[in-house]
């Protein structure tokens, strides 16, 4: 009998930790499928303006293009990145029920990201310049710094729009995020299509759509925000106090920014180098293949991760470091399951996927080789995605900051430079530098998620919440 009863309450606690794992599942299964709709519908908005603009002639398409590469590297990462401080401040204070101070984070987000927006807007004044400046076609500069002009209503748009989402992911409020951005696709696709054909206003026309497909969306969020009942208890007035929460926010807005524009700059830089290679116009579109299919396939395991931030810095919050472990645990399941699906239907199709982009056999043929490192990029992409969710959701973003630069420019650019040029591997020499890179960012992340003491985090975001809160009720 005495061996048998810790037998039995081992039993049931095995029982107990099955039956946690399985409700987390459903949880963040909840949250993730949404989340990777309103990913992937943000993302077309681009996508859509710069393939109407893209038909209009060569010229219009590469201005465009170059346009958005620069837009995004300079402005959109910078924002999305700092805005990943709210799902640290906003997640945490929601779990604790600091709806209060909930409430002033989102405010101080949006004041914080509108400054920023500032300087932002001042370079895209000059991109033609600049553009000139380092080499590039006169014409097609022109047209690009046009386009990135008229886009700059549309940073100011995305930096109000980036603290909604987290300030509704934050309290796992997704269906007003998933109707805001489907609408807005919907209505996107028409608008631009009018503007760049039927109006005739061209590339000008392709950018004047995303300002108001932008401004649409933050309008929608900002009326639920205002008038849902759901948002009852976040929705406060503002007040003075926000101004002193600026300084906290920055705190986890800028390792939060480098974190992400890190790890995007390294794709875009991968780009550049491939067009230093022999046959630069085949290495270049077979890379920019491979990069478009894993941004498409990111936003499946980016929902996953936003679910992940969401869940952990709502339990850690709570002081339930128990929850906040048992739903690291439930989402590093559900990356794997993800990943080795995804990674395997990729590899299974590697003969077929070069057709999606091109009917160039050479370019085919080209896909077909680099698509195994491409399906181990999914496998890295899928864990990396919900580790920096996790990081997200713990505060970690200094320490991500750190793990994502030793990763890609210690390792994972030096690795690639080596092998493409020096080694003679060409555009795969390239891509298994960035993707060395990954594997490193994903070892060091998982190093830090699973020798972390949760109940020690718990205490240490409840510590600062109710220091913050009672340091601002002396004042």
């Amino acid at each position: 009998m005495a061996t048998e009863e810790p037998l039995l309450a081992k039993t049931l606690e095995e029982r107990k930790w099955r039956s946690a794992i399985t409700e987390e599942l459903k949880k963040l299964i909840s949250m993730a499928a949404p989340m990777m709709v309103v990913s992937v519908s943000q993302y077309l908005l681009q996508v859509v303006s710069v393939m109407m603009a893209g038909h209009i002639d060569e010229l219009s398409l590469s201005g465009v293009a170059i346009a958005s590469s620069f837009t995004n590297v300079t402005g959109f990462s910078l924002l999305v990145g700092m805005a990943g401080a709210l799902e640290t401040l906003c997640g945490q204070a929601y779990g604790a029920g600091q709806y209060h101070k909930f409430g002033m984070y989102a405010y101080c987000a949006v004041i914080s990201l509108m400054l920023v927006c500032l300087p932002i807007s001042l370079l895209w004044v000059f991109i033609e310049d600049l553009l000139i400046l380092i080499g590039q076609d006169p014409l097609i500069s022109h047209q690009a710094g046009k386009y990135a002009i008229l886009l700059i209503p549309a940073l100011f748009a995305h930096s109000i729009l980036q603290s909604l989402i987290r300030y509704f992911l934050s309290q796992g409020l997704i269906l007003p995020m998933l109707i805001s951005s489907c609408s807005t696709l919907c209505f996107h696709i028409p608008v631009c299509w009018v503007l760049v054909y039927k109006l005739e206003l061209g590339s000008t026309g392709a950018a004047m759509s995303i300002c108001l497909s932008y401004w649409l969306s933050v309008i929608f969020l900002s009326l639920y925000m205002k008038y849902s009942s759901k948002c009852n208890k976040t929705r406060v007035a503002f007040s003075t106090e926000v101004f002193s929460s600026i300084k906290e926010f920055i705190c986890f807005a800028v390792p939060s920014a480098v974190m992400v524009c890190l790890e995007w700059w390294s794709f875009e830089l991968l780009i550049l180098l491939s067009g230093l290679l022999p046959n630069p116009k085949l290495e270049t579109s077979v890379l920019s293949i491979c990069l478009t299919t894993t941004s498409l396939h990111y936003f499946v395991p980016y929902g996953v991760g936003a679910a992940a931030s969401t869940r952990v810095s709502n339990e850690l919050g709570a002081g339930n470091s128990r929850g906040a472990q048992i739903a690291v645990h439930s989402v590093m399941m559900l990356a794997v399951i993800e990943a080795v699906v995804l990674s395997t239907i990729v590899f299974c199709c590697r003969s077929v996927v070069g057709y999606a982009y091109s009917n160039v056999k050479e370019v085919v043929d080209y896909v077909e080789t680099i698509t195994p490192l491409l399906s181990l990029s999914f496998i890295m992409d899928s864990l990396m995605a919900v580790l920096s969710g996790i990081a997200r959701g713990c505060g970690w973003q200094n320490l991500g900051a750190y793990a994502n630069l030793s990763a890609y420019y210690l390792v994972g650019i030096p690795v690639a430079i080596i092998l493409g040029f020096l080694v003679g591997l060409r555009g795969i020499g390239l891509w298994i530098g960035i993707l060395t890179g990954s594997t490193v960012q994903v070892v060091l992340l998982a190093l830090l998620t699973f020798s972390t003491n949760w109940q020690k985090q718990a205490i240490k975001a409840r510590e600062r919440i109710f220091k913050e809160t009672s340091n601002g009720s002396l004042a």
